[in-house]
């Protein structure tokens, strides 16, 4: 028998109208013997319809997602919507708080933890939650991802490759509606525990993105970011009006010969940014080190010709960091 989850949700689901929440989950510790993580959510609802899970934060070092969120559950008028929309601004909500990539709690990579256990960590809770409750209820799920504190990119929205070929043509229906300024075929190095993995394999529509990173953001991805999630929510006539079309560069990434990785612990120079042409064997980056002086650097080349759609981000690599990302138009 599966156990129910320890979460418990303070908002209607099936209740028309605004609803601004919490997702409860009891979490004893230290500080509060009876404590719990509150994770916010809003469910704005007007009568049958699709409904549209959008998250943030599934990483807590990304920004664009949850300010646009938190934005969208401030001011989507539920007169404006013909079905469901459910807003989770930070999915790993103890990380967020943090502003870092996985829970302090439980060092938790919510992006690697799915499906999830009733009874298992933190993250695990919160991803199973997701799982079993809010994912069978979207018809469409967007989550929203940049580079967060280590990796920066061109602002890109993304969906995979499928092998249902109806299910892979709405999502990029859904991508081109978004008009972020590229948009991506998107191949996954590591895609086990996802929460797109999961998303997808129930049949649902899921689209990305990537805007930035750093750990930061900037004016121009949050207004893509707000910009491209009405126009999703548009384009899938849960919101009413009409989508507001940019033009957009379409990028591959075939395989794995897009991505390159340091070898070595260093310093690291960027020989390409971002958006450039990269021509197949140029050198895209150079890894100094810093234990000694006399050494020349680790020379990292580009297995194929594209542009540099990502680089990482600090001034210091360890070894087995990725390094670059070239897609193809």
């Amino acid at each position: 028998m599966v156990k129910p989850s320890p979460i418990s949700p303070t908002v209607d689901f099936d209740r028309n109208g605004v609803q601004h929440g919490f997702l409860r989950l009891p979490y004893s510790r230290d500080d509060s013997a009876w404590g719990s993580v509150m994770i916010p959510v809003c469910v704005v609802r007007n009568g049958q319809g699709p409904a549209a899970l959008l998250t943030g934060g599934n990483h807590g070092d990304e920004y664009e997602g949850p300010l646009a969120l938190y934005d969208l559950a401030r001011t989507l008028d539920p007169k404006d919507v013909s079905g469901t929309v459910i807003i989770v601004p930070a999915m790993n909500y103890p990380a967020f708080r943090a502003g870092t990539r996985t829970s302090p709690i439980d060092k938790g990579n919510m992006n690697r933890a799915f499906p999830g256990r009733p009874d298992g960590t933190v993250t695990e809770k919160i991803t199973d939650y997701f799982q079993r409750e809010l994912l069978p209820r979207a018809d469409i799920v967007f989550d929203f991802h940049s580079g967060g504190r280590t990796l920066d990119f061109v602002p890109f929205c993304a969906a995979h490759i499928l092998p249902d070929k109806g299910q892979e043509g709405k999502a990029f229906a859904a991508v081109e509606a978004f008009s972020a300024p590229f948009s991506v075929k998107m191949l996954e190095i590591d895609a086990v525990g996802m929460y797109d993995t999961a998303a997808e394999e129930m049949g649902k529509v899921f689209v990305t993105t990537e805007l930035g990173g750093g750990g930061t953001s900037r004016a121009e991805t949050v207004r893509i970011a707000r910009r491209g999630i009405m126009n999703v929510l548009r384009h899938e006539g849960i919101v009413k009006g009409s989508v507001d079309k940019h033009s957009t560069r379409w990028l591959d990434m075939p395989s794995g010969d897009c991505f390159a990785f340091a070898e070595e612990d260093g310093m690291i120079e960027t020989m390409v940014d971002l958006g450039e042409a990269v021509e197949a064997g140029a050198v895209i980056a150079r890894i100094h080190s810093t234990g000694r002086t006399g050494q020349a650097p680790q020379e990292i080349r580009a297995k194929m010709s594209g542009l540099l759609a990502a680089r990482h981000f600090p001034g210091l690599v360890k070894a087995g960091d990725c390094v670059s990302v070239v897609a193809v138009e």
